[in-house]
């Protein structure tokens, strides 16, 4: 069995604290025609250097029926800036358009197969996975990309086609799994990497 979500597969269920506050689940997205789950962090450069990006992509479709959640499942021994208290200062800083989560118990990015801080999972109204992997080819510098797999994916399925590359690799650091080391994977998740 692969570590990943695979493309069709059903979007794991989840019922985790957002920094304003709130529970988040797909359910509280039940009106959305795509949902976008990405994980994500506060101190990867990738995410980083994404973080624009992801708002601008979320203003732009949320229009189309279009949501997004972040959730960010790192540990926090290592990486103290993923917190949940650095979590509720980062979208200050930043101005979240979109839902951000803590998976403090790490199951949420174990159900999905999560990879990478970003790993973008984009499911239909049926919330059947039709893309996962990354935004584009550069996330560390907005600007500087020239491929667009994650609009190319939302553009396609909001039409209701299936997305031209329905997989990639996501680019970014690895999920920084608890008793781990920082740049371990887990072994069956070769899948991807």
């Amino acid at each position: 069995m692969a570590f990943t979500l695979q493309i069709g597969e059903s979007a794991p269920d989840f019922d985790l604290p957002g920094v304003d506050g709130n529970n988040y689940s797909p359910g509280d997205f039940a009106d959305a025609k795509i949902l976008i789950v990405v994980f994500s962090c506060n101190h990867c450069p990738y995410v980083i250097g994404s973080e624009d990006r992801m708002n601008v992509l979320q203003t732009e479709y949320a229009p189309k029926g279009v949501e997004m959640i972040a959730i960010n499942s790192n540990e926090t021994e290592n990486h103290p800036t993923d917190t949940f208290e650095h979590m509720v200062r980062r979208v200050e800083e930043k101005g979240f358009q979109f839902s951000y989560v803590r998976d403090e118990s790490q199951d949420v990015a174990r159900a999905y197969g999560a990879l990478r801080t970003p790993h973008y999972f984009v499911f239909d109204a049926d919330r059947k996975l039709g893309y996962t992997g990354r935004m584009d080819d550069n996330p560390r510098e907005g600007g500087k990309e020239t491929t667009h797999e994650l609009r190319d994916a939302l553009d396609a399925m909001l039409e209701g086609r299936e997305p031209p590359v329905p997989v990639t690799n996501p680019l970014g650091c690895n999920v920084k799994w608890a008793g781990q080391d920082e740049h371990w994977i887990p072994p069956e998740a070769c899948d991807l990497v």
